[in-house]
């Protein structure tokens, strides 16, 4: 096995790990709360400094990870997540809400900072291990990206599992000791000096992106915000509304989730390859985004007709059609960043792209909670495929060769 192979499964394996966590995180804070009597705006705003924090961690997480290596910034973001889990398990029920509230929004603010951090080092490691090919580095993001998002359909499982069966304390504490034993296997086995490069110097030179790296990253936050709206609070709320016990909605989640990455994980077969890496990936996210477009604004037209039957199996097995054609759309553009990329910068430039992505999941957590409260699981659909549009509009635009493609100075 060559050092490269090693480095990349003990990456995954680590990501992997810190997902599982991530994915059961958010099913406690959400279900706890939600029984608690939170209504869906307040379900929403929990989650805001998660992902507010995310557009600021991922931007400084490039940065770092060039200047400082990918394992220290693994290893500080799994540090962050244990401190936010340990924070949470001092939530005492006898505070007022204000209270209980605010300590909930910090706590997931340093979960969404670790979460960003993690991230943006596993996906930067990509590059640096993967070589020159695109054909080898679409395989490897795509296998990472979709093993990732299915491990993180376990940890909703996990979340609603252990929230029925060992109460949410217990619960986070549980969490807490298995990352720290991810935290400790990755700081043995990675060489320190993975993905260390030459970092900007100045606020200008980081947000220098080329022209493909600004338009995905516009495209990235309507993708994101497309799912988040949905999926974050109405989804799991309208469900329980049909009488869904926490379990069974983590179970479909995770179910979702888990296939979702499963789709990501052999994307590469669904698109048409090119020996430039461009040509012929960039008209597939065009056609992978306008038929993603379809779903929701047909699911929004059957839920209102009268007297419908079973609304929440409709619902269900629409988004369960959804999640193909979004798991290849959300796989090519994780693959297009890193072809995108310059070299010596790529992780400041996945930090950019990914602080792009916290800002659409911020906006769809958000719609998520408003339109919930103000027009059902309708109006979360509704906006759903609004913001689909706008990602379908933006990759029209996105260059389809590397020729003018400058973002560090050479051409990638």
């Amino acid at each position: 096995m060559t050092s490269e192979i090693r480095n990349y499964l003990i990456v995954t394996a680590s990501y992997w790990g810190f997902t599982l966590v991530d994915g059961a995180l958010r099913m406690l804070v959400l279900f706890h709360f939600f029984k608690l009597g939170f209504s869906p705006f307040t379900l929403a705003f929990l989650f805001l400094l998660y992902e507010a924090a995310g557009i600021a961690s991922n931007l400084a997480g490039g940065w770092l990870a060039s200047r400082f290596g990918i394992p220290r910034m693994l290893a500080i973001g799994q540090l962050l997540q244990i401190a936010g889990l340990i924070m949470l398990s001092a939530l005492d029920p006898m505070w007022a809400v204000g209270l209980s509230v605010a300590w909930v929004v910090v706590a997931q603010g340093i979960a969404g900072v670790a979460k960003d951090l993690t991230k943006t080092a596993s996906k930067s490691a990509i590059k640096a291990i993967s070589g020159d090919g695109s054909g080898q580095l679409f395989n490897l993001v795509a296998w990472f990206t979709g093993s990732k998002n299915a491990m993180k359909g376990i940890g909703f499982f996990a979340g609603g599992v252990l929230l029925e069966f060992a109460g949410f304390q217990l619960a986070l504490w549980l969490l807490a000791c298995l990352l720290a034993a991810v935290l400790i296997a990755g700081l043995v086995l990675l060489p320190r000096e993975l993905g260390v490069a030459k970092a900007s110097k100045t606020v200008k030179e980081l947000f220098g992106k080329s022209r493909g790296v600004n338009l995905l990253a516009a495209a990235r936050i309507f993708l994101f915000g497309a799912r988040d709206v949905w999926f974050v609070v109405g989804l799991p709320v309208f469900l329980y509304t049909f009488g869904w016990n926490f379990l069974s909605v983590g179970a479909f989640l995770a179910i979702w989730t888990i296939a979702y990455g499963g789709v990501q994980a052999i994307a590469p077969r669904f698109v048409s390859r090119s020996s430039d890496g461009l040509s012929r990936e960039v008209p597939s996210a065009r056609f992978w985004s306008l038929m993603l477009i379809i779903i929701p604004l047909a699911l929004a037209v059957v839920l209102n007709v009268p007297g419908l039957p079973h609304a929440d199996l409709i619902v269900v097995a629409g988004l369960a059609l959804f999640g193909l054609p979004f798991a290849v759309n959300s796989s090519l553009h994780s693959y297009l960043i890193l072809a995108y990329a310059g070299s010596e910068k790529a992780a400041e430039d996945v930090g950019f792209y990914y602080a792009a992505n916290a800002a659409g999941r911020l906006i769809g957590i958000l719609l998520s909670g408003v339109l919930y409260q103000a027009a059902g699981m309708t109006g979360c659909l509704l906006g759903s495929a609004v913001m689909l549009a706008l990602c379908w509009l933006i990759t029209l635009w996105l260059p389809v060769s590397l020729g003018a493609e400058v973002s560090d100075g050479s051409i990638n």
